[in-house]
């Protein structure tokens, strides 16, 4: 049974879907005023794994990812660049798609963006003011009443009282309660607004995805997910404005990633220690990127570093070393290596104990590749399990042979020091024949001789 830990609860809990047999995630996604960081692309992979596992396991899953493309961060970009800002959202949501591609993230089935969703936002805050859970502030805004709405802070865990004790009472004016949070911004000159009951504005970023998730999934839906920065207070005012505004129970459960770490420092523009997508994607190969993300378990931190990379540059090649050279058939019929992936997998997406059952199967595959029945089927099986987690998804040939080109080696290059070390080798120079496997070394080609007398070869650097 799949067990999941749900940051509400803070323990594991054995997935109970609310309709049987489907699924509803939702995953607060990206403000695309920037390039996608290396954070982002840990939520992309690890959810974008999740849902790939559900739909292993025979779940009908709806998945929902927004795209937030109209907040604060997003108008003072467009004004430095001098452009409109729609010109500005569309493409760095096209961005986004070229690195989730890169990285094999699927798209998720629904991406509404917060300036489609307009009328169904404007009517949860019309609602919530009609409950008196929200207010029109001495500025025009409106705010959501936070000591109004019972149960405030059973996400994060934090009292009600002990942020308000923390709060400077002076912060805000406008508002009744240093506590409370803003639904709807009335407009400043020059920047992009909404019609409302309100008068023209633009709505805060947590009614957005209150909105979009629930216009798709419904009142009440199974999972949502997140980074863990977001638990508060933005999945925690998420709860409140949709729990308020519908009286229904908002999520049943609660998955949140850890976050990724520099060289054991918090990912931080402060810091200096901030990296996009594509800028790691110059580097490293996506699919070593991959699975770099899904080496640790998602709710623990990650740490970014060039060896952690390496290490995972060479794992991959590993496994698509014991692929090298067999003949797949498209249906695999190991159990034992299934029953213990899919145990992994259920006990909170374990992907490093995943992992382990993979590279158990690769070293049973190297040991008995003279059987070509027997290891036909392992590595249909390797295949078919490591797809779900979406590595494996290139040819080992173009893999192995595909890295990083060293000192301008090309593959015709190679070859032909090759065949010159068999002619070598024919002749008995076994000196040259050893000068010219160390020559490839030096440049990052290692060479693998095969029984039959055949040699293949491949790039050191994934």
């Amino acid at each position: 049974m799949l067990k999941i830990y749900n940051t509400l609860t803070r323990k594991k809990e054995v997935f109970k879907p609310r309709v049987e047999g489907k699924v509803g995630l939702y995953v607060c996604g990206m403000t695309v005023y920037d390039y996608c960081h290396i954070g982002h692309a840990r939520v992309m992979v690890i959810f974008d794994t999740v849902a790939r596992y559900f739909r292993y396991s025979g779940y009908d899953l709806t998945y929902v990812r927004n795209v937030t493309d109209i907040d604060d961060k997003i108008i003072q970009r467009a004004n430095e660049n001098g452009e409109d800002f729609l010109a500005l959202t569309e493409r760095f949501i096209d961005a986004m798609h070229e690195d989730e591609r890169a990285l094999s993230v699927l798209p998720p089935d629904i991406e509404p963006k917060a300036t489609q969703s307009m009328d169904n936002i404007i009517s949860m805050i019309e609602v919530l003011i009609t409950k008196s859970l929200a207010y029109v502030g001495t500025n025009g805004d409106v705010f959501y009443s936070v000591s109004k709405f019972d149960g405030y802070g059973k996400l994060s865990g934090k009292k009600l009282e002990d942020l308000q004790a923390g709060e400077r009472v002076d912060v805000d004016k406008a508002k009744k309660d240093p506590m409370d949070f803003v639904l709807w911004k009335m407009a400043k000159p020059d920047e992009p607004s909404w019609n409302s009951p309100w008068g023209q504005g633009r709505p805060g970023w947590h009614i957005e995805c209150s909105a979009m998730s629930t216009c798709c999934l419904g009142n009440h839906f199974d999972i949502h997910g997140g980074g863990m920065d977001l638990q508060f207070p933005h999945h925690e005012n998420e709860i409140a404005q949709s729990e308020g505004a519908t009286g229904e129970t908002f999520v049943n459960l609660w998955m949140h990633n850890g976050f990724v770490r520099i060289d054991e420092e918090k990912m931080s523009k402060s810091l200096g220690n901030f990296f996009t997508v594509r800028e790691v994607l110059k580097k490293y190969r996506p699919e070593v990127i991959r699975f770099f993300v899904l080496s640790s378990q998602y709710r623990s931190p990650l740490n970014y570093s060039d060896e952690q990379l390496g290490d995972a540059g060479v794992a991959l090649t590993r496994l698509y070393t014991a692929l090298r050279g067999v003949e797949i058939p498209s249906v695999s019929c190991d159990i034992d290596y299934k029953l213990r992936f899919k145990e992994a997998m259920d006990d909170d997406f374990n992907t490093p104990i995943a992992f382990s059952v993979l590279f158990d199967l690769a070293r049973e595959l190297n040991s008995i590749k003279s059987d070509k029945e027997k290891a036909g089927q392992l590595a249909a099986t390797l295949k078919e399990l490591a797809s779900t987690l979406g590595l494996l998804q290139e040819d080992p040939e173009v893999f192995l042979k595909g890295g990083e080109a060293s000192d301008g080696l090309s593959e015709d290059d190679i070859n032909q020091k090759i065949q010159n070390r068999v002619e070598a080798k024919n002749n008995k120079d076994w000196v040259k024949a050893d000068e010219i496997r160390d020559q490839l070394k030096e440049k990052g080609i290692v060479l693998e001789d095969i029984a039959g007398g055949s040699t293949s070869w491949r790039r050191e650097k994934a």
